[in-house]
């Protein structure tokens, strides 16, 4: 297994990590039956070598990943080989951490200037002139 690279000089080292394999199902034929393609990648959030900050926002920004015991859980079986599903659950566990470590901009309270509103409100008002216009008169 290979260390992850989390940017701005965090490596997460490779003896953190454990990997499970098990059995998974979709195309494979009788190799299915007999090979455990598999794999879980876990990494317990409180070893990771980060801030306390950082923890706590991998907490909050992963809370659906992480159970109770406080182990981030990443698996894949889309290939036909353990070794292409480790690579592609190590892959998503990287993005996974850099994705929650990552500072957000807060967003701007913008406003409708007032040419939009009158824009919208114009609009609105052709289209019903349109659909009364299409009335039967009585």
């Amino acid at each position: 297994m290979r260390d992850l690279d989390l940017g701005s000089g965090s490596i997460v080292p490779a003896r953190l990590l454990h990997a499970a394999t098990s059995r998974s199902g979709g195309p494979g034929g009788q190799n299915v039956n007999k090979v455990e393609t598999r794999v879980t990648i876990e990494v317990d959030v409180d070893a990771l070598p980060l801030s306390d900050h950082s923890k706590q926002r991998i907490r909050s920004r992963l809370a659906g990943r992480i159970n109770k015991d406080d182990v981030l859980r990443v698996t894949s079986q889309s290939e036909r080989s353990q070794l292409g599903n480790r690579d592609r659950a190590l892959d998503r566990m990287e993005e996974l951490l850099r994705d929650a470590l990552k500072e957000r901009t807060p967003r701007k309270a913008t406003r409708v200037t007032k040419s939009q509103k009158q824009k919208r409100l114009e609009s609105k008002r052709r289209h019903a002139d349109k659909k009364r216009l299409r009335t039967r008169l009585e």
